[in-house]
């Protein structure tokens, strides 16, 4: 039998979302160095998965992860960022929703990799910006932080060290 979502759930759900987005701010200041920027994914990884175990040993019930891990994207989406945050952390949350499925919500291990295989890897989706739609992503960025600094993320942000974020991610 398939539990379904409670309010209590949905409660949870939010009180663990703005603990994750409260952190994710914080840890995000390193970005303000560009070539911290890249380690992003990786130390919101190391320094929040264990968040993210502790919310799935506490709500294991079926789209809890998803809609968890959609907050934080859907915000920055709403906070300007592009629609690659936001449709990259749709796929990246999908997977990691079927992988704990695969362990009927309680597994250690499909939990362990929905969290450190996939779930970090929807912050890539925010250096992808600078890739997919450069021009909107620069277009954000330079009034904020300067031309010298969207200069430095466009000599680091490139394909093959972005293969290198995602490996560092998972």
């Amino acid at each position: 039998m398939i539990k379904k979502l409670k309010i209590k759930d949905l409660v949870t759900i939010g009180v663990f979302a703005v603990i994750y987005f409260a952190g994710m701010f914080a840890i995000g200041m390193i970005g303000v160095v560009p070539i911290l920027f890249l380690t992003l994914p990786a130390i919101l990884g190391i320094v929040l998965g264990v968040l993210v175990m502790l919310f799935m040993a506490k709500v294991q019930k079926p789209w809890a992860l998803f809609i968890f891990g959609m907050i934080t994207p859907t915000i920055m989406f709403a906070m300007g960022h592009t629609y690659v945050v936001f449709v990259h952390a749709i796929v990246v949350m999908l997977i990691a929703e079927f992988i704990r499925r695969g362990g009927n919500y309680k597994s250690f291990k499909s939990n362990a990799l929905a969290n450190g295989g996939v779930f970090t890897l929807w912050m890539c989706g925010s250096l992808m910006q600078m890739l997919l739609v450069k021009d909107k992503y620069l277009e954000m960025t330079i009034p904020m932080m300067g031309q010298e600094y969207a200069d430095a993320l466009e000599r680091l942000i490139t394909y093959p060290n972005m293969a290198i974020v995602y490996l560092s991610a998972l």
